[in-house]
């Protein structure tokens, strides 16, 4: 018996190795073909020549899957080699990639042109970042003044700093943080905004919001519309919970008004008709228009989200609460929203998430962010024929603020998490 185990093993490590052997000749002949441009199976009519990598790969990981008791590999069955089908789907990922990333690397890199500072530079195969590098200031800042650009930047800068107040390690100004961030930090930021970007104070230029644009205006219009929708959407959130009759269903009313209409509809609204609502004499720029009008519409999905939060919580905390002589506004305050806003965290990020990559919709009002700098970009004499350069900048932008956004919210959530 123990020399049939022995032998049985024996065979399995054979059709390992050779299941090793034949998944390794696979990815090299397509490894080859895609980085080195030869083909080993030339010989071979076309279609067997494509699809040969594929059934030696796919038989490779047959016989792994049949005959590893190793640990590492064992880890790759659970996971990628369970079944053909699988096996399949892993060879056909694994060839795509590989085929996808030689010209990918060759557009954005190896063949690309940096150098220079016309299109005449750009003679090659590659992206034009020379396009970039040549309109960066427009893309961040618009049509702001270049001379006065450091006002942006040290705006942005104090936020910044301002903004990690709260890491201080201090228990006393713990206490204070709430406060600080909800009303101090705004007003701060308002002030930065309107005596420091706009001017007209203190021997600065005065630049009219028209100037304004590009990243640095997405930034701007999602800082404040943040700061806006969030308390905005807790308060619908409470209202809709609310016994008495007239809070309840005006603030239903009010959600499900702005959650029925597109958000294009609104930024129109907010900048053809808004301005007829206003008293007589009185103007509201067209850049607050805009704000008020993301803060609203974003305040009815943030406020269907916190009541998710509410609505989860078990009815003891409640009572707990009342039981200690809490009244209403404590009650929310100290125990529940507290509670209800950990659950929703995750939820809370997508709102902002969206919220983020709204903000270039505001171009069909004529605020120029970062793509409609771009469009005006690519409309050029100059610079004809690189739209796709700078769609992709924008991308890569804006994947990396999502992302940054949501690594801090699985952080939060990890930081907050609260057995239930």
């Amino acid at each position: 018996m123990n020399s049939n185990i022995y032998t049985d093993s024996k065979a399995k490590n054979k059709f390992f190795y050779i299941g090793i052997f034949l998944l390794f000749l696979s990815i090299a002949d397509v490894f080859i073909n895609s980085f080195l441009k030869f083909n080993i199976t030339f010989f071979l009519p076309r279609f067997i020549s494509i699809s040969l990598p594929l059934i030696i790969g796919f038989t490779g990981l047959y016989f792994i899957r049949f005959a590893t008791r190793i640990k590492y590999f064992d880890f790759v069955n659970k996971n990628i080699n369970t079944s053909n089908f699988n096996a399949f789907l892993t060879l056909l990922i694994i060839f795509t990639i590989i085929k996808i990333i030689p010209p990918l690397l060759n557009w954005f890199i190896f063949d690309a042109t940096i150098s220079g500072d016309s299109r005449e530079a750009c003679t090659g195969s590659g992206a034009c970042w020379t396009y970039i590098k040549v309109w960066l200031n427009r893309i961040i800042y618009g049509m702001y003044p270049d001379e006065e650009i450091w006002r942006i930047n040290l705006s942005f800068i104090i936020l910044l700093i301002l903004a990690f107040v709260g890491l201080i390690p201090n228990k006393n100004l713990k206490k204070f943080l709430t406060g600080y961030y909800v009303i101090v930090y705004p007003i701060v930021a308002y002030l930065l905004i309107y005596y420091l970007i706009s001017g007209g104070s203190f021997n600065l230029v005065w630049v009219e919001t028209g100037a304004w644009g590009g990243l640095s205006l997405n930034f701007i219009v999602s800082f404040f519309s943040l700061i806006f929708c969030f308390p905005l959407g807790v308060i619908l959130a409470l209202g809709r919970r609310s016994k008495l009759p007239i809070i309840k269903y005006l603030s239903i009313g009010f959600i499900e008004f702005w959650r029925g209409v597109p958000l294009i509809t609104v930024l129109f609204m907010a900048s053809a008709m808004f301005t007829l609502f206003l008293p007589e004499g009185m103007f509201l720029d067209a850049l607050v228009r805009i704000i008020i009008a993301i803060s609203l519409f974003e305040a009815a999905y943030v406020a269907e989200v916190v009541r998710g939060g509410l609505q989860a919580l078990p009815r003891g905390q409640y009572d707990a609460a009342k039981s200690l002589g809490m009244g209403y506004w404590k009650m929310y305050i100290f125990v529940i929203l507290p509670q209800a806003l950990k659950i929703v965290i995750p939820g809370i990020a997508n709102t902002f998430l969206a919220l983020v990559k709204d903000t270039p919709l505001i171009l069909v009002v004529g605020l120029l962010e970062i793509v409609g700098m771009l469009n005006m970009a690519k409309t050029n004499p100059g610079w004809l024929g690189f739209a796709i350069e700078g769609y992709v900048f924008a991308a890569i932008i804006f994947w990396i603020i999502c992302y940054a956004m949501s690594k801090y919210s699985y952080n939060l959530e990890l930081k907050y998490k609260t057995e239930r």
